[in-house]
């Protein structure tokens, strides 16, 4: 995909507020709006813009708490990373989940009320994934930066 640098001020803007009307858009960029609608459909239909959503407060819906579960599994074929990748999808408090490389197979992100809350959910579905030989957890004390931006 070819973006040029009006392309890229769409996309910024975007990213910052999904909720911009396209007059407003079109006015922020320098284009006018038919243009800028074009613009716009196109990387959508290209796939730079994936979708709009609303970034929830987790505080304030009562999800203060960030843990970062790393874990290793016992075994590194297909069916076993397949079963573990396919039961973390299930769990909706499992916010991220990325393979790695290093000491650890997955890094998970979860967000919970509390300490409480999470030693229900490592408790009923954690411990439970399949495959799991090891798991270690670190609680976030503070969110320094966290942000849905990707440098453009």
């Amino acid at each position: 995909m070819s973006l040029d640098e009006t392309d890229l001020r769409i996309l910024r803007q975007l990213q910052r507020s999904g909720r911009l009307t396209n007059a407003e858009l079109s006015e922020q960029v320098s284009l006018s709006p038919s243009a800028c609608h074009r613009r716009v459909a196109r990387l959508e239909r290209e796939g730079a813009i994936s979708s709009y959503v609303a970034l929830l407060d987790r505080a304030a819906l009562g999800r203060k708490t960030t843990v970062f579960v790393e874990i290793t599994l016992a075994g590194q074929s297909d069916e076993v990373l397949e079963s573990f990748e396919a039961a973390v999808r299930r769990i909706p408090e499992v916010q991220e989940c990325y393979l790695m490389a290093g000491t650890a197979d997955y890094l998970l992100k979860v967000v919970v009320r509390d300490s409480e809350d999470f030693g229900n959910l490592h408790r009923s579905k954690l411990a439970r994934l399949p495959g799991v030989a090891q798991m270690q957890s670190s609680f976030a004390l503070k969110r320094v930066r966290e942000t849905t931006e990707l440098p453009l």
